[in-house]
């Protein structure tokens, strides 16, 4: 049984020029292989259809964006770590999830980088939601959405070659 509780409802949600905000991350770790140490990112499964995704969620009002991202990865993905830099601002749309507020369900989703620290036991979405570790390469191939690959590509690994890249194999 899990402890936390997933927040859920719209009441609180941020919204701003006509676009609900969203807060996520992509969290990472490493592991040693052969040739030193590689970095892998963890995605969770979708609870609406096939493919992966990276956490994240509504920001909400009693909240600082980067608490709301690092609340999205311990709600679905039951990881806690070191919220790193922010990646970058990414703009979509929603099929599911239109509103008085975003009728065209437009989205902006603010990214980071978040270093894995903890794996939970137990979180609040793991009935509905599967985590899985890729390497860089496996997570390209396997991201649902456009979006968030090039969160991962465009602002993950630019960011990570620049930051953190010294003796890592991405």
């Amino acid at each position: 049984m899990c402890d936390l509780v997933a927040r859920t409802g719209r009441l609180q949600q941020r919204y701003k020029d006509g676009s609900r905000l969203i807060a996520g991350c992509i969290p990472f770790r490493y592991i040693n292989s052969g040739n030193g140490k590689v970095v892998q990112v963890l995605m969770i499964s979708s609870s609406s259809g096939p493919g992966l995704l990276f956490p994240k969620g509504g920001w909400e009002n009693d909240e600082t964006v980067k608490e709301a991202a690092v609340r999205e990865a311990v709600e679905e993905a039951g990881v806690r770590g070191i919220l790193m830099d922010f990646l970058g601002d990414y703009e979509f749309k929603s099929k599911t999830h239109q509103d008085e507020f975003s009728p065209e369900g437009l989205c902006k989703a603010a990214m980071y980088a978040l270093y894995v620290k903890e794996e939970l036991e137990t979180w609040p979405e793991q009935k509905t939601r599967t985590r899985t570790w890729l390497t860089i390469e496996e997570a390209v191939g396997s991201c649902r959405h456009a979006w968030m690959k090039d969160a991962l590509v465009e602002g993950f690994c630019k960011w990570h070659k620049e930051k953190m890249g010294r003796g890592v194999d991405d």
